[in-house]
């Protein structure tokens, strides 16, 4: 005879609504393009890490108005959440994004740029004077920059230093005291201040800069870029070897993590003008791979 226990019907665990499963993997993207743990996201957004992995599994609900706390943690407009348009088309995404900034009359100018086919690489010659390197924390952007400037004699910026010059605080007491928008804000003077600075320049940039689509479209008009790449398992060693585990510091899942940005941000790094991969290569064999890439696209010395 069974015990009063055994006739108790058992919780059905719970199973993921298609909408909140789209809705969930949609936000767990934004957060990894943008290079935010989880714990990092709950905390600027003002909700618990309880409700934000419910959210991004699928099983969470959420109000309007915590989907727009989310999003200005993240410093993007609540339709990106909410979705509508499909982020791996890279172009895409970058262009709507910047489109809807504009005001009415700009945007009706641009409709008629775009009309007209107005030439994207107008400033291509500009562009010659600039080189800007994209990618991960630790590619070697630092590294290998500062070799590049040094053979080309351009001169060498680390656009994080740059932003700390501008804001008079490191880049980590901006996230937490002034939060992502204004860590945005400080990125974009800053690289409107190197550019604007003239001169033959090689720019070391965040890595995240390619997830802010006016900054990012900014950079792609102003600078010849060149993407380093690296596997996942590369970045992450090399970031141990620096000491530095930011922004994964305390994360269990940091290399879920790591590949889940590398993944989300592959298509905005492609659009760089060249790639160069650094895996399995000594710093000296990287950088005349970076050097003869500068040298072939740009028609500067061998």
């Amino acid at each position: 005879m069974g015990s009063k226990s055994d006739k108790r019907p058992r919780a059905t665990p719970r199973q993921p609504d298609p909408v909140l499963q789209r809705l969930g993997e949609r936000v767990r993207n934004l957060r990894a393009i943008r290079g935010m743990s989880r714990k990092t996201l709950a905390r600027d957004a003002g909700v618990s890490e309880r409700f934000l992995a419910d959210l991004e599994t699928g099983v969470g609900n959420a109000s309007v108005l915590l989907l727009n706390k989310l999003a200005e943690a993240l410093a993007l407009p609540l339709s990106d959440i909410l979705g509508g348009h499909d982020e791996s088309r890279a172009d895409l995404t970058l262009s709507i994004r910047l489109l809807s900034s504009l005001s009415a009359a700009n945007l009706e100018e641009a409709r008629k740029l775009l009309q007209a086919r107005f030439p994207r690489d107008s400033t291509a010659g500009s562009r010659n004077s600039r080189i800007a390197l994209i990618g991960l924390r630790g590619a070697g952007k630092s590294t290998l920059g500062a070799l590049l400037a040094q053979s080309l004699a351009f001169r060498f910026v680390e656009l994080d230093h740059r932003i700390e010059e501008l804001s008079g605080m490191d880049t980590a007491q901006i996230h937490v005291m002034l939060g992502q928008s204004a860590y945005r804000r400080y990125e974009l003077q800053a690289l409107e201040s190197v550019v604007a600075g003239g001169g033959d320049v090689v720019i070391a940039t965040p890595g995240s800069i390619v997830s802010e689509a006016q900054t990012y479209t900014y950079l792609l008009g102003s600078c010849y870029t060149i993407w380093l790449k690296a596997s996942p398992e590369e970045h992450m060693s090399r970031v141990i070897a620096q000491g530095d585990m930011r922004p994964m510091a305390g994360n269990r899942e940091a290399m879920d993590d790591l590949r889940r940005i590398l993944v989300s941000r592959d298509a905005l790094y492609a659009r760089a003008d060249a790639v160069v991969d650094t895996s399995g290569k000594t710093v000296a064999a990287a950088f005349t791979e970076l050097r003869d890439a500068a040298a072939a696209r740009l028609n500067l010395p061998g």
